[in-house]
């Protein structure tokens, strides 16, 4: 077995199978000192990219017709993801896999809070933290956040219940066509059966003809927020459709073990339930400025359901690195609400002048400083610490260019606000 790709999910890969005693052999284009000093302590030895192996464990990271991928295809390798490899070490571990263009990271989490609140350990894991391999051991049920890239390498893999939130438009440096970005979308439903749970959202509008035929193989559950649920018991920070389907996932994942959902106690869960911390997360109040995080809105549908829901006048902080993003669609939710768009980082200059609308570029030395600039920019467009709005982070690109991940990005922009928060106090 090759362990492709140490990023997040191959390292968990490599702690599973070490506990498991299996030795599997590794590759990494770009390993750091620590990825090889932990390999070498759970045992695991450097392989080749295109050795001769049965089965290939590639980081959702990996492209998945990376050239080394397709010559260990050709060779007679399988290519699976860490979900694959979790489902057949631990068959008997239910499992509900949740994707989609927009919310699917809310939409996991509170499902996994709704089980807990009926009785079962139900831990979430895969795109979201942690990988999902590090949680089967001490779940009762594994409520599994699925991206593209994951559902790319997913044989046969069968959910008891799975959830589709949305489908738009993503990664399209990736994918190249929204065609095939919705097929492998559709992958969480490939191995489904009669009798098992696909909860999709009213109206659902998917690329290619052939794809809408995938759902045949399973029951379909409309999301419609209205009729699930009182709007006074829906999660804070999540979309009221996604909370419905997360009552649906919630119900019908009961129902595959042989219990009944009580709706006194989910409702009560429901009111519990707090939002996920980088998703549309208020950090810091300048007098009646709000700056709020959604370091994680990459994508066109997330980015406008912020734009929608911030309060205007925003100041909106566009950059990172360009994914190909749609961004006709947010010219409309901006139209009206946004003052001026704050551009940073690699791609930020360049998205400001596609969307047209009035910026002002900062930069700096390192993440942290660009990120200070930018959200003090944000506060001085909206005219300063004594007027209203929100400086929104709903970034657009990816934030691989100054920061290791969408969190980094997150903690730097909620790091600046609280600094400017302080010094007005001051």
């Amino acid at each position: 077995m090759l362990i492709y790709g140490l990023g997040r999910s191959g390292r968990g890969v490599a702690r599973f199978l070490a506990g498991e005693g299996v030795r599997a052999e590794w590759h990494d284009a770009q390993p750091t000192a620590q990825d090889e000093a932990l390999m070498a302590e759970l045992g695991h030895t450097r392989g080749e990219p295109r050795g001769s192996y049965r089965t290939v464990v590639a980081a959702p990271g990996v492209p998945i017709d990376h050239p080394d991928l397709l010559a260990q295809r050709s060779a007679g390798a399988e290519i699976v993801g860490e979900v694959v490899l979790a489902a057949r070490a631990r068959p008997r571990l239910p499992m509900v896999g949740v994707t989609g263009t927009a919310g699917k990271g809310g939409t996991t989490v509170l499902i996994a809070h709704l089980l807990r609140g009926s009785g079962l350990n139900a831990c979430e894991g895969g795109n979201i933290d942690p990988p999902l391999l590090d949680v089967v051991d001490e779940a009762e049920v594994a409520v599994v956040e699925l991206s593209s890239f994951q559902l790319e390498r997913v044989p046969g893999l069968r959910l008891p219940v799975a959830v589709i939130t949305n489908l738009g438009t993503d990664h399209l440096d990736r994918h190249r066509t929204v065609e095939a970005y919705h097929a492998a979308k559709l992958n969480i439903t490939a191995g489904q059966q009669a009798g098992d749970v696909l909860i999709v959202p009213q109206g659902l509008e998917i690329a290619t003809r052939a794809e809408r035929r995938s759902f045949s193989a399973a029951h379909i559950a409309l999301a419609n927020g209205a009729a699930v649920l009182d709007p006074a018991e829906l999660h804070p920070g999540i979309h009221p459709a996604n909370a419905a389907a997360a009552v649906l996932a919630a119900e019908a994942l009961l129902a595959h073990l042989g219990r009944v959902a009580d709706p006194d106690t989910l409702a009560q869960a429901l009111r519990s339930a707090r939002p996920v911390g980088g998703r549309f997360e208020t950090v810091a109040r300048v007098g009646e400025v709000a700056f709020i995080d959604d370091s994680i809105a990459t994508r066109t549908l997330a980015v406008q359901a912020a734009l929608e829901r911030a309060t205007p006048p925003i100041a909106w902080l566009v950059g990172g690195r360009d994914k190909g993003a749609e961004l006709e669609p947010l010219l409309s939710a901006a139209q009206g609400r946004v003052t001026r768009v704050i551009a940073f980082g690699q791609d930020g200059e360049a998205l400001a002048r596609q969307l047209g609308l009035p910026f002002t570029a900062v930069r700096g030395e390192g993440g942290d400083e660009v990120m200070a600039n930018a959200a003090r920019a944000g506060l001085e467009a909206l005219g300063g610490p004594g007027q209203s709005g929100t400086v929104l982070l709903a970034p657009i690109g990816t934030s691989f260019d100054l920061f290791t991940d969408y969190k980094a990005r997150g903690e730097s922009f909620r790091r600046a606000a609280l600094a400017l928060a302080a010094g007005v106090e001051a």
